[in-house]
């Protein structure tokens, strides 16, 4: 008995795997807007209706993605010795990886610039909807304010909404630099700002 239930859960998870690449292609290639359910369905070799045995909507499979890539972030960040960097390096590589994300899965960049933007009937759509990288942003400025490293002054969840701008900003640039070093380089202007010198510390 315990053996036909594992062999059903390993059947659900593997038609829920399914489904997310396909989505995730099909995001790639249509764009959220004009991506279907039974386009993803098609792509993923399972009928219509067993799409909604796992998900609500469209919208909550590209924020499953997103998350899933936000965790990716997070692990790679933190397991890459957190102990040994500073809070600046911390979130220059968060913001780094977060970067290499986004322009690996353009799909999510439409939860970066707003759920008005990509969502039919916006109206319908969550405040909540967020692909969560806000909160790792402010996660590691917290720990940057907590340590001295960061100015104070001003509120952690302020400080992170203003890097989530630069991905919204930059998404819509007309510069003719590289998405990604228009990131760095807004980045770096936001951490020279935020950073405490060894002459304010000295000062305190």
């Amino acid at each position: 008995m315990s053996e036909t239930i594992g062999l059903r859960k390993q059947k659900k998870f593997r038609a829920r795997q399914q489904i997310l690449s396909a989505a995730a292609r099909q995001f790639e290639i249509q764009g959220f807007a004009n991506t279907s359910i039974a386009g993803i369905m098609q792509e993923a070799q399972l009928g219509v209706g067993t799409f909604y045995n796992y998900f609500a909507s469209k919208e909550e499979v590209l924020l499953t993605l997103a998350k899933n890539l936000r965790e990716e972030v997070a692990k790679n960040i933190f397991a890459s010795g957190e102990g040994n960097l500073s809070s600046a390096e911390l979130l220059e590589m968060c913001c780094t990886c977060t970067t290499k994300v986004i322009i690996e899965n353009r799909f999510i960049l439409p939860l970066f610039t707003g759920a008005g933007e990509f969502s039919d009937k916006p109206e319908q759509i969550p405040q909540s909807l967020s692909p969560g990288f806000g909160e790792l942003f402010e996660e590691i400025i917290l720990r940057g304010q907590r340590r001295g490293e960061f100015r104070s002054d001003v509120p952690s969840n302020i400080i992170a909404e203003m890097i989530h701008s630069i991905y919204q900003t930059t998404a819509f640039s007309k510069l003719e630099i590289s998405f990604q070093e228009n990131i760095r380089l807004k980045i770096k202007i936001l951490l020279d700002g935020i950073k405490i010198t060894q002459g304010e510390v000295n000062n305190l």
